[in-house]
């Protein structure tokens, strides 16, 4: 048998799979119980397009792919669905997969390293660290505004009054209640010590990378900023150009187009969700302090605060930042970043 493409519907335990051959006719239909299985089955193939959805244990998939000669392929999953025929099941979705591939126009996504997965999964900890650090402080809140006790918004505010109010017997709490906040408190100290750990790593990681390094040129990026990109990006070069970048980010506006009109309504919000949402806080802080900047890229921003709301110029500055980074991870070692900002 000569197998053109083979599309694999990935699964925790049984993988299906659907082979074409060049002309994109199915030639075979086969499970495989098990990952392993999988492999065996990929070892003994002659080269040929593997491809199968962007999902949980899909990178690692592909990088064994590749290890065994075949050309891997990760699709997005929204762009496969398209191709599905009929009823959906697992046989349909791996025909689906296969078919996607040999669309020469389909997209792709990258295959990380294993250096690249690390750092995603260690900025993934950390963002849910974040958010159970802020579930658990607006609970301890909510608990105390049951007895009239109200606590000044901010986590810093939080952190300085919540010890004052635990310690304080007359305030009216009853002690089963003081015991259940204190070990709410407990866990945010916790949580701050964690969070306080993953910040070290990305810096650490950060100081040992060239490419974090020039990174950190840029206005308003940081240690986790710049470890976010390149964990999630890697070199850019799938990418055409800066704005593709943006775009898929979701920095850019969204379209709404028709009859030779063009409209275009707020940003699309497409993409990686965590990039975007880093990089408008950094942005945010570098519109913060853009009044006292005397350069190109702050009397561009001033001159945008005169046209438009805020939040438009702050996604206007993270698409900024984003396109500078796309010249950064494309060749690192050319790149002037200050030269880049300084033209608006």
């Amino acid at each position: 048998m000569s197998a053109k493409t083979v599309g694999i519907d990935l699964g925790k335990d049984k993988m299906h799979v659907v082979t074409l051959d060049s002309e994109g006719r199915v030639v075979e239909r086969r499970v495989c119980a098990s990952r392993s299985a999988l492999a065996r089955f990929l070892a003994k193939l002659a080269p040929a397009c593997v491809a199968m959805e962007a999902c949980s244990g899909a990178h690692y998939a592909g990088r064994k792919a590749e290890a065994m000669g075949h050309e891997a392929k990760l699709l997005p999953a929204q762009y496969v669905r398209a191709y599905v025929k009929s009823q959906k099941n697992d046989y349909a979705d791996a025909e689906a997969i296969a078919e996607a591939a040999t669309r020469p126009t389909m997209r792709e996504v990258p295959i990380k390293s294993v250096d690249q997965q690390e750092l995603q999964l260690l900025h993934r900890q950390r963002s849910a660290w974040i958010s159970q650090r802020t579930e658990t402080a607006n609970r301890a809140r909510a608990m105390l505004l049951e007895f009239g006790i109200v606590l000044p918004k901010g986590m810093h505010r939080l952190r300085r009054q919540l010890p004052f109010v635990l310690e304080d017997a007359d305030n009216g709490l009853p002690e089963r209640s003081r015991a259940l906040v204190y070990e709410l408190w407990r866990d945010i100290s916790a949580l701050d010590e964690r969070i306080q750990w993953s910040t070290k790593e990305l810096e650490h990681i950060a100081d040992a990378d060239p490419r974090c390094q020039a990174l950190l040129d840029v206005p308003g990026i940081g240690a986790v900023i710049a470890t976010a990109l390149v964990a999630a990006i890697g070199d850019a070069r799938s990418f055409r150009r800066g704005r593709d970048l943006a775009a898929w980010m979701g920095l850019v506006p969204k379209q709404h187009s028709t009859g030779g009109k063009t409209r275009l309504l707020g940003i699309s919000k497409q993409g990686n969700r965590y990039l975007r949402q880093v990089l408008i806080h950094g942005a945010r802080s570098v519109l913060r302090y853009a009044h006292r900047r005397t350069d190109a890229l702050g009397l561009w921003i001033q001159r945008l605060q005169t046209r438009k709301p805020a939040n438009v110029v702050t996604v206007a500055i993270a698409n900024k930042m984003a396109r500078a980074s796309w010249v950064i991870l494309r060749d690192p070692q050319s790149f002037r970043a200050k030269a880049l900002v300084a033209h608006g």
